[in-house]
């Protein structure tokens, strides 16, 4: 198990942007949907999701969009302003209403992505065919019950963000 002060770097292409996040992620989803396989141009996305609190920029500065999405409310994309490689994202409506406090990093933009494989990969309904799924790893058609499949560790970092979201809110 990763200790939880352990930081893992990350950045853009052009280096303008360097990146931290100072733990390990909660969980790690490859997607399969065809809004993923749309915006990343690939056949599915890897994505760490972590507290937003726990990543920190290191260098350079970002630029942020918002691309529209299946329920309506859109999604923002963080990217390198000068070479648009996105590297996270934050889904407005997703993971009970925490979507502001979660970010989605793209693993491929860690320096050492290794360590992340999906833990679960979602929308498997979408994926592309000849994608092999890998076994022991579970798959599920569309989304899953998140208390259902998240680490009992991470169960308690997202509890806590949600009740500090409950405070700053009420």
């Amino acid at each position: 198990m990763t200790e939880q002060n352990e930081t893992y770097k990350g950045g853009c292409a052009c280096g303008h942007v360097r990146y931290e996040m100072t733990s390990k992620p909660m969980i790690t989803h490859g997607c399969h949907c065809r809004w993923c396989q749309r915006e990343s141009g690939t056949s599915f996305a890897v994505n760490a999701l972590i507290e937003a609190d726990r990543v920190n920029i290191t260098k350079g500065d970002v630029v942020e969009i918002i691309v529209p999405s299946v329920s309506g409310a859109g999604q923002r994309f963080t990217r390198c302003p000068k070479c648009q490689v996105t590297l996270w994202t934050n889904y407005l409506v997703m993971t009970g209403g925490l979507g502001e406090v979660i970010r989605f990093i793209r693993v491929g933009t860690l320096d050492n992505p290794d360590p992340f494989p999906p833990d679960v990969h979602i929308f498997t309904s979408t994926k592309q065919p000849w994608v092999i799924l890998p076994s022991g790893v579970p798959a599920f058609e569309e989304y899953f019950v998140i208390e259902e499949i998240w680490p009992p560790e991470s169960l308690v970092r997202r509890a806590a963000l949600s009740s500090t979201i409950e405070k700053a809110t009420s």
